[in-house]
């Protein structure tokens, strides 16, 4: 397993809802947790698990040997900020919350560190994009698309799908990562055409 994130961010979005009996049982977990109750900790944890863990897998494509350290990282970030869950937000939305930002800090580092080669910027098909966008939200054909991004180099993939599935600009990526657009665009460009030729020969 992973353990990720220096920094401890406020998880966003968070869902509000009026209290019901989720609530009161999430409240009365937390509480317990908080209280140090060995099994409502382990109970804590298992939920936590299975709504990470196939929240980062899908995300962290091609480096998926770093999912359970990053869920890690993840666990310990939402115990750290559990004094401060209000009962009226849902528990699943804000530890997702934290999860996102964790996954965003990653993105953030590998793309900031990786550095394009000074060569001429390959031909892009334009009609690749919107083909791009329906094959990586397709669930009929994720597997594929999983195996094809798994296959990239890892900035290549990042970018994708900080493009396709979490719809930043690029604007917003030349931002979180201190490159400059014109530098994203042009990392875009090469991952969308080396995804495009692995996947014609899949």
């Amino acid at each position: 397993m992973t353990v990720t994130f220096s920094l401890m961010v406020s998880p966003s979005p968070i869902e509000f809802r009026e209290p019901d009996s989720a609530t009161n049982t999430e409240t009365r977990l937390i509480s317990d947790v908080l209280a140090k109750d060995r099994k409502a900790t382990a109970e804590f944890v298992s939920r936590c698990t299975d709504w990470i863990y196939p929240f980062v897998r899908r995300r962290l494509v091609p480096r998926t040997e770093l999912v359970e350290d990053l869920m890690q990282e993840i666990l310990l970030a939402a115990w750290q900020a559990l004094p401060g869950f209000r009962a009226e937000a849902d528990l699943r939305s804000w530890v997702l919350g934290i999860a996102r930002h964790k996954l965003e800090d990653y993105y953030r580092k590998r793309i900031r560190e990786y550095e394009l080669a000074e060569e001429s910027d390959p031909e892009v098909d334009l009609a690749v994009m919107p083909i791009l966008e329906q094959q990586i939200d397709s669930a009929a054909q994720q597997e594929q698309v999983q195996k094809t991004l798994s296959a990239l180099p890892e900035p290549y993939a990042l970018v994708l799908l900080w493009r396709y599935r979490d719809e930043k600009s690029a604007r917003e990526m030349a931002e979180l990562t201190g490159k400059t657009e014109k530098a994203i665009e042009r990392l875009l460009a090469r991952a969308r055409e080396n995804f495009r030729r692995r996947w014609k020969n899949a």
